[in-house]
């Protein structure tokens, strides 16, 4: 499953929508949609932070669109999403003893998922 990539910003939690790079040679830096995967010498900004972006003095600032819009979920995570639903759906029959968990330990996975018990 695909996570969900974070505003690189320090302190900000929100969703990246937008990618950073900057070019050196021509002083400018590219706001463009948000790239398929991260790589080390870019940026993923937030639609907040992509949306109010300076350069330094001297720096051109091109941006590839106009507006930026979260990424729409991949069919990997409509898949997952749809099988932690059903899951969770299904019944537990009595006759199953359950183990009182001791600190905490990690259920049995399923998949991509994974449950963790705490005490309590």
């Amino acid at each position: 499953m695909r996570s969900v990539r974070q505003c690189s910003r320090t302190a900000c939690g929100r969703a990246a929508v937008a990618t950073l790079t900057y070019v050196y040679s021509d002083s400018t830096a590219v706001l463009g949609p948000l790239a398929q995967t991260a790589e080390p010498h870019s940026y993923d900004l937030c639609d907040w932070h992509a949306e109010r972006l300076t350069a330094p003095r001297g720096w051109e600032v091109v941006r590839l669109t106009p507006e930026f819009a979260p990424a729409p979920p991949s069919p990997d995570d409509l898949l997952a999403l749809a099988d932690a639903v059903r899951e969770a759906g299904r019944p537990r029959h009595l006759a199953e003893p359950v183990a009182e968990p001791v600190g905490l330990a990690e259920a049995p996975r399923r998949g991509h998922l994974r449950v963790l018990r705490g005490e309590g």
